[in-house]
């Protein structure tokens, strides 16, 4: 019986989903992820083409998965927020992947950026022109207890990761959110002039 190219492929992308969130594109190395996926070299080039086409399909991968498991309900932004904070933990490497990829790679691509369209559209019908403020900052708050330094998390009163710390974070994400919301709703347009009283030393 021939090998199964469907299993094969599925232990490649596990194991290049470990190496890329591992070591990023650059640090990645082909021939550990052929090892750890019990495969050769070239069957990672027949299946996935290059390196970078391999990453392309893992970060895609993981964006369509997060995007499955957790509905972006624009109507309800702060139970959004709290969802994906709650699957970020569960899975660190997904946001791993997504910060390698922002790292090293000058652009998106299109999958990514078609990604954020159906979210930007349904968003744009409740804040307006703030939409994509609206999601970037949300999204900024949902991963800053994990994009913050150790440093600043060594001052928390106890363990950074535990279950408590964790649900006293998610538990103020979630006002800030209502709050973010809420600020949106009262300024729905882009400002069309530069605010009374700015310095003029900014606009030179």
């Amino acid at each position: 019986m021939p090998p199964d190219a469907t299993d094969t492929k599925r232990r490649i992308l596990a194991a290049a989903r470990a190496e890329f969130a591992q070591y990023g594109l650059a640090g990645a190395r082909v021939d550990r992820i052929a090892e750890t996926g019990q495969a050769n070299k070239r069957s990672i080039y027949v299946h996935f083409g290059s390196k970078n086409d391999l990453f392309d399909r893992v970060v895609t991968s993981a964006l369509t998965d997060m995007a499955e498991s957790v509905p972006f309900t624009a109507e309800d932004l702060p139970a959004y927020a709290g969802a994906l904070f709650d699957y970020l933990i569960a899975r660190p490497e997904v946001l791993r992947l997504t910060t390698w990829a922002g790292l090293e790679r000058a652009e998106a691509s299109p999958n990514e950026v078609q990604a954020y369209e159906p979210k930007v559209t349904v968003l744009t019908e409740i804040v307006g022109e703030m939409a994509v403020d609206v999601l970037a900052l949300l999204l900024g708050q949902v991963t800053a207890w994990q994009s913050a330094s150790a440093a600043l998390r060594a001052h928390a009163p106890d363990d950074p990761w535990s279950a408590s710390r964790l649900q006293h974070h998610r538990a103020l994400l979630i006002t800030s959110v209502e709050a973010l919301v809420d600020a949106a709703k009262c300024n729905t347009a882009l400002p069309s002039s530069e605010p009374e009283g700015r310095s003029k030393v900014f606009r030179n």
